[in-house]
């Protein structure tokens, strides 16, 4: 276990970020707060007196500046496609462990492809994607998997009763216009966007709903390391339609934490030949849950409870089971099915 509490977290005053931030405050941890606005970090960091360090992802000194004496940096600013990459270059030169929190998959596999040798070199952890779309989705299939090493087939079913996005989901949207992937015949390979609409049977509240395939995160992790012919993700219609409305208002408190109303639930489904295996995990807030999420593995990778070093999916890295398990605080409830 580290005894430097010390954590750099960059886009700190982002909506996700200040999740990330009342979190490790409550865990015991001394956030560094680091972004490109000072005016927006003085105020974030006078809730506490925590530290801030004005650092923009165009300037490698600032952020070396901003992560020197961390034990690790939980990176919230996206477009990870823009960010990730100079973010994470600043983690190996600090030799600290990088985690973020990014939905798209282009900086996922990048972060994947091209940094797992130098982190494994620096004896660092790079973890991609330790959020609600990503992380959650590779633990969630990773305990359903359980003992078996190879599989058909994994399908990952998300299912929201709306979504507010950010202003930061929504120019990450804009950005995000390349291919897409899924895994077929053991291989990624683009997604099929003409695909039609399918029903899904989730459990109540949502009942049958209509979903599309999509090219999550989660794809990307679980294709690290579970032997699986085809993984897809599909996300119902519903939220779909808010996110693409510019009407739709930014998420909004619904309680003391800052957590919205939005329920979520994810459906995994591991398929082997004719048997099934289904965990079903349900929560609110994907905004406010990915907090606990990628904090958690931050405190593991820290404590040396993880399997190895390099770019890591959390379901090679972790007890899956164990992990998910230990969200329950956090409001997360896991069901087989």
């Amino acid at each position: 276990m580290t005894a430097n509490r010390s954590i750099a977290v960059f886009g700190a005053y982002g909506h996700t970020g200040r999740f990330v931030v009342t979190e490790l405050r409550q865990r015991g941890w001394r956030p560094i707060l680091s972004g490109r606005n000072p005016e927006k970090l003085r105020a974030l960091a006078a809730e506490a007196g925590d530290e801030a360090r004005v650092a923009s992802v165009d300037d490698a000194r600032s952020l070396d500046h901003a992560f020197a004496g961390a034990a690790a940096v939980i990176h919230c600013a996206g477009p990870f496609l823009d960010t990730a990459r100079p973010v994470l270059e600043a983690a190996l030169r600090a030799r600290i462990h990088y985690l973020d929190v990014a939905a798209e998959q282009p900086p996922v596999l990048a972060a994947c492809e091209h940094f797992d040798r130098p982190a494994r070199e620096a004896g660092i952890v790079v973890m991609p994607a330790m959020a609600f779309y990503g992380g959650l989705g590779d633990l969630l299939a990773t305990a359903a998997q359980g003992d078996w090493t190879s599989v058909d087939e994994v399908a990952l079913g998300i299912a929201l009763d709306s979504w507010h996005p950010t202003r930061g989901t929504r120019i990450t949207g804009e950005r995000n216009t390349g291919a897409r992937y899924a895994v077929a015949q053991g291989r990624l390979q683009p997604l099929d966007t003409a695909a039609s609409k399918r029903s899904w049977e989730f459990p109540p509240p949502f009942g049958t709903q209509e979903v599309v395939p999509l090219g999550l995160a989660d794809v990307v992790l679980m294709h690290r390391h579970l032997n699986a012919a085809a993984i897809v993700g599909y996300l119902n219609t519903a939220p779909l339609a808010d996110l693409n409305d510019p009407a739709t208002p930014a998420p909004r408190p619904a309680d003391a934490s800052g957590r919205s109303a939005q329920v979520f639930l994810l459906d995994v489904r591991v398929v082997r030949g004719s048997e099934v295996r289904r965990l079903v995990a349900r929560g609110r807030d994907i905004y406010a849950f990915t907090a606990p999420l990628v904090v958690e593995a931050m405190e593991r990778v820290l404590a040396g409870r993880c399997a190895g070093v390099g770019a890591r999916a959390p379901g090679a890295t972790f007890d899956a089971r164990d992990f998910l398990r230990a969200l329950a605080p956090a409001g997360l409830a896991v069901e087989p099915r």
